[in-house]
């Protein structure tokens, strides 16, 4: 393994740019407007997702989401470290400080074994042992990037979401048909989930903010027979993107496990290779439990990939390496707040660089 300073000295040397956008100003007199999904919070307002000004680079917004996790690992390195050697104790105790951020058993070792070897027995400060977390960081995940990457020659590129209750599934194919559709890309919204009528009011608003036709059915409709009908007309006009939005289920209840299962096969009747991506929505702030919901649904519905949501409403943001090293599942995105654009493709070295509480130049956040 490189030493922490010549890797670091590549990671964190370049500069981040991250381009601002200038605010737009609302009209004179203009009548302040009603926001029908005012009643869901985790949904960025219609001016938000058409005009929404990035106030700060993304970098600033993702070190502002892992506060809660930075914060509890600076806090406890801090108090560890300080007018101390590096002793076997320290090594305990910022190892067990890692476990308890849901890092892993493994990934904490790491940065065990990364001190132990270049500071042992000598004065350390906590930057020396948050750059080592980094270094960790960005190897164990380096691997996982990878781009959510449309084929425009499908039509439809079929995507399906899964994931349990609450984890963000419908918010996230909003954000994603809002991320298409700048692209240039047509897509059509299926609202999966028939058992909860706020899911397909939900979708239908993100379909009209986004130009998306939206397939729904009455509620407690079979969402297997929803999906067969979406992808046909998908087919019929030609539509560059389906996203599938489906019910929330828990990993242990198998009833529910296998009407996933049967959406999966249905869709294979009109195209055997759909869906061509499987997305596993998952919540950060479940910690550990993120590693058997990938698990099980891996088995079920095939996930391809994973969106980590709610990672600024958590000290346990950690737990992505921990997944990563458990389940080799590309991360897609990440989101960090409600906008459309809070939800940003996954980078190994920014993550770590926030996470560790460290600057996007290099040195202290």
């Amino acid at each position: 393994m490189t030493k922490p300073k010549t890797f670091l000295s590549g990671l964190f040397g370049k500069r981040h740019e991250d381009a601002v956008a200038p605010a737009a100003e609302a009209p004179a007199g203009e009548a302040a407007r009603i926001d029908p999904l005012a009643k869901y919070p985790d949904v960025a307002a219609p001016s938000e997702i058409e005009d929404r000004p990035l106030k700060q680079g993304f970098f600033a917004r993702l070190a502002g989401g892992l506060s809660k996790t930075t914060q509890r690992l600076s806090e406890g390195v801090a108090a560890i470290v300080t007018k101390r050697k590096l002793d076997n104790e320290t090594l305990d105790a910022l190892e067990e400080l890692l476990i308890g951020a849901d890092l892993g058993v493994n990934a904490s070792a790491r940065v065990r074994e990364t001190l132990a070897r270049d500071r042992f027995n000598k004065e350390v400060s906590d930057e020396e042992v948050r750059a080592a977390l980094a270094e960790v960081v960005a190897e164990s995940l380096v691997g996982r990037e990878q781009a959510l990457t449309i084929d425009r020659t499908r039509r439809p590129h079929v995507i399906l979401t899964v994931g349990v209750n609450g984890a963000g599934k419908t918010t996230t194919i909003g954000k994603l048909a809002e991320k298409f559709r700048k692209e240039g890309l047509s897509v059509m919204l299926a609202a999966g989930d028939t058992f909860r009528a706020a899911a397909v009011e939900q979708l239908k608003i993100w379909g009209e903010r986004t130009g998306a036709t939206v397939i729904a059915k009455e509620a407690g409709a079979d969402a297997a027979g929803l999906a067969f009908e979406a992808l046909e007309r998908a087919r019929h006009e030609g539509v560059d993107v389906l996203l599938i939005d489906t019910a929330g289920r828990l990993q242990n209840r198998r009833e529910l496990m296998d009407e996933l299962a049967k959406i999966v096969r249905v869709l294979k009747k009109l195209d055997p290779e759909a869906p061509h991506d499987t997305l596993l929505i998952l919540d950060a702030t479940v910690g550990q439990n993120a590693i058997s919901q990938a698990g099980a649904f891996r088995e079920i519905a095939g996930v391809t990939g994973l969106v980590m949501t709610k990672l600024d409403g958590t000290a346990r943001g950690g737990v992505l390496v921990a997944l990563a090293e458990k389940h080799p599942l590309p991360i897609h995105f990440i989101g960090v707040g409600e906008g459309a654009d809070d939800l940003q493709p996954f980078e190994a070295a920014t993550f770590a660089r926030a996470l560790a509480g460290l600057s996007s130049l290099g040195g202290r956040g």
